[in-house]
């Protein structure tokens, strides 16, 4: 079969089409086309045509157009329209008019930069202009190094390395600050969060080291389709932007299919595995030689993907069918195998992260199936942008689980279709990630006390560092002291500054993955399953000191998963508006987790088949969080008395921790919520929605903001779930939130959503 008859089979087929909760089908866009600028350089245009691009898309032209009256813009197109020719074309243009001129291109992961730096030296060897262009990562060879910090035109890298491994010896690179003309940042929608917090505060550094060497580059940045680009990118640069949104190119066929798997307990609200559906989905496709790709959201399901694949195919339809993984955590040469195998066919199909979301180069793939909601709107359409990325018919499938967030998407598909509601959110200021690049900044240049405004709080940090002796006072100027070199102490990926390594004793302590501080006591407790390349391995010691987890290759038939107890304490209050006798907050908190046990989950039927207890170290978190005071008496305004009114308020609090991520554009894991009875803080009953981030960075005051539709969306869907007592696709199963836990829960949002702000 080919695709457009597997498309007919999946409208037809009973068991398919019956849980199709939405197919919409996007007819083919045609392009839209502007001339190439009159002042471009003849051999740039000359070397584009022979390249079959004879004209500009609409949005290329303008964005070139606002770059060469020096205006920093932000394209905001959708996935395979041509945004690298946005950057391409001024930056290569400049150079050949002034062989001076110097460029950084900035991109979110090393695979990407390797694939965008191979697109770009293509088109200079059809232009045969000495314009030297070079990657610079943790994979640069150091005999290569000097040359590219002497003689690289265009230097491409990424922002871990532009913070670890350039800023701090910006004396070596010299020509390339005080001849920096562009600064080129693509995928700007992915530094939201934590990344993009660092992120703002590297590019703070960066400005500050072109103004010493007396440059001042031009930003051109790239993003997918969020609620506020133009904001966001401003808060990265620190800049006023030019928003480019008029996307010109074209666009085949396309299929969007929200498949929602049949339930299979109707009483707790359980749907059939998504894992197992996509796999099925996905070998419906794989068998016919089509090629597809499949994104799942943990590596733990990569490899739990890889493994049912790999058992499905290897009969009598595996003849020439080979299906990869590809995920963090793979070395560099095994990545870049599978990317070439994916680009000249050779795989047929790949198990990824959202490693691959980005625009890595994998050549056309005319399927993209996507288990459960990756967490952002804005990822899910990279997702499904992954199939069809040459025109020509795509299909996409996004398999919903039986979590709420998927569920309410299967319920709304509006919040997919019509509309993006999410918004890219960062806090440059949280105090320790804006501490820890002080001291960073510190070490590059003496602070001057002219250079800080005074009311940023930058002074009372360097004052801090001075009396911890990290850094030291000398009349108005602050110099770095410290003997440790402060970058290295410090990842953009996470505001924890620790991280676990993981080391095979199967194989002379192999390094063979990491995992961040706060995840380690879930991921690789002691017994735990840790799966890597479809390989599994127990964690036989966790040693807390020295941040390692010893593992020993095992074959089992089964994987772990943690669960963990909270206990939240407020600090602060920040903001809050009075609605009658209740009151909505936001501010810091104290959140104290520990993990209390693990369960063991059996491969394919994902039945519990053991658990054990565990005895880990407290950890301690100091974040933001927004929250919902009910007056004292609420349980007797609502007739929910005694555990009923415990159950529904720990069902309030869940729905809310699931659906909020809808609005802030985070990870499901950025946010957690917690129901206290009688809050200490408070003394009445309150709901929390904490940020699981250390300082947190602007996701609970956005949600402080949005309460209303928040609150709204919680009621509607709880109001449409199927379900009669509550279940894991609204406010969790009976057993969590007790008998009439449900409706217990919706005459709380009533209230909720009933009483006017005073």
């Amino acid at each position: 079969m080919n695709l457009e008859q597997i498309i007919d089979f999946l409208r037809s087929d009973p068991g398919i089409a019956g849980n199709l909760s939405h197919w919409k089908t996007f007819p083919p866009r045609p392009a839209r086309y502007s001339d190439y600028p009159e002042n471009l350089d003849l051999r740039l245009a000359a070397a584009l045509k022979e390249k079959g691009i004879d004209k500009l898309y609409t949005h290329q032209a303008e964005a070139i157009a606002a770059v060469s009256r020096n205006e920093d813009v932000v394209v905001v197109t959708p996935t395979a329209s041509g945004k690298t020719l946005c950057y391409n074309i001024p930056v290569l243009d400049r150079v050949m008019k002034d062989a001076g001129s110097r460029a950084l291109y900035l991109f979110p992961t090393k695979a990407l930069s390797q694939d965008q730096l191979s697109e770009l030296y293509e088109l200079i060897q059809k232009i045969d202009v000495d314009i030297k262009t070079y990657t610079f990562d943790g994979d640069t060879p150091q005999t290569a190094r000097r040359l590219i910090r002497s003689a690289g035109h265009i230097v491409v890298t990424n922002p871990d390395m532009l913070h670890a491994g350039i800023l701090p010896h910006h004396t070596k690179w010299i020509k390339l600050f005080e001849n920096l003309k562009y600064v080129v940042i693509d995928e700007v929608h992915h530094y939201r969060g934590v990344f993009g917090s660092h992120l703002a505060n590297v590019i703070k550094r960066l400005m500050r080291i072109c103004r010493f060497y007396g440059s001042s580059p031009t930003f051109i940045c790239c993003s997918a389709t969020i609620a506020n680009p133009r904001e966001l990118t401003q808060r990265i640069i620190d800049r006023e932007v030019t928003l480019i949104d008029n996307n010109g190119a074209p666009s085949g066929e396309r299929h969007f299919l929200i498949y929602n798997p049949p339930v299979i307990n109707k009483q707790l609200g359980i749907r059939k595995s998504a894992i197992n559906e996509a796999s099925q989905l996905a070998a419906t496709f794989l068998k016919q030689k089509i090629q597809t790709i499949v994104f799942a959201h943990f590596r733990l399901y990569v490899e739990v993907l890889l493994t049912y694949l790999q058992r499905d195919l290897k009969g009598s339809f595996g003849q020439g069918i080979n299906i990869a993984g590809y995920r963090g955590g793979y070395l560099p040469n095994e990545r870049r195998r599978i990317e070439a195998g994916l680009r000249d066919g050779s795989i047929t199909g790949v198990v990824s992260t959202n490693a691959l979301e980005l625009g890595v180069d994998i050549g056309r793939l005319d399927v993209s199936i996507i288990v459960g909601y990756p967490g952002s709107i804005a990822s899910l359409w990279q997702q499904a942008g992954r199939a069809g990325r040459r025109s020509g018919t795509a299909v996409t499938i996004m398999v919903a689980n039986s979590s709420a967030i998927n569920q309410f998407l299967c319920y709304e598909p509006r919040f997919i279709f019509d509309r993006t509601p999410e918004s890219g959110i960062i806090d440059p200021d949280n105090l320790i990630i804006r501490t820890n690049h002080l001291k960073c900044a510190t070490f590059e240049l003496p602070f001057d006390k002219g250079e800080t405004t005074g009311d940023d709080g930058t002074d009372q940090i360097l004052d801090y560092l001075a009396q911890s002796n990290v850094v030291r006072k000398s009349g108005e100027r602050y110099h770095w002291s410290s003997e440790i070199y402060p970058a290295q102490q410090i990842s953009l990926r996470s505001a924890s500054p620790d991280n676990f390594v993981i080391l095979n004793e199967s194989n002379n302590a192999e390094v063979i993955g990491e995992v961040d501080y706060f995840s380690a006591p879930i991921f690789l407790h002691p017994e735990a399953i840790y799966l890597h390349a479809a390989n599994q391995y127990q964690v036989t010691r966790l040693d807390w000191e020295g941040k390692k987890a010893y593992v020993k290759e095992v074959e089992v038939d089964y994987y772990t998963d943690a669960e963990t107890k909270t206990d939240l304490k407020v600090l602060s209050v920040n903001d809050d508006v009075t609605f009658g006798d209740a009151v909505l907050s936001h501010g810091e908190v104290t959140v104290t987790n520990v993990t209390v046990l693990f369960k063991k989950i059996k491969f394919q039927t994902h039945e519990n088949v053991g658990s054990g207890l565990l005895n880990l170290p407290e950890l301690e978190m100091h974040t933001a969080a927004f929250w919902y005071t009910f007056p004292g008496d609420i349980a007797f305004r609502t007739g929910l008395q005694g555990a009923r009114f415990g159950g529904s308020l720990r069902g309030l609090a869940n729905i809310l921790g699931k659906i909020a991520p809808l609005w802030v554009m985070c990870d499901p894991r950025d946010l957690r919520s917690i129901s206290q009875v009688r809050a200490p803080f408070t003394e009445k009953p309150t709901v929390y929605v904490y940020e699981n981030v250390p300082g947190g960075v602007g996701l609970s005051e956005k949600l402080f903001n949005e309460h209303e539709r928040l609150f709204e969306s919680c009621y509607q869907h709880v109001k449409k779930c199927a379900c009669d007592e509550g279940c894991p696709t609204c406010v969790g199963p009976p057993m969590e939130v007790g008998e009439g836990g449900k409706d217990g829960v919706l005459k709380l949002l009533e209230f909720m959503l009933a009483v006017a702000p005073v």
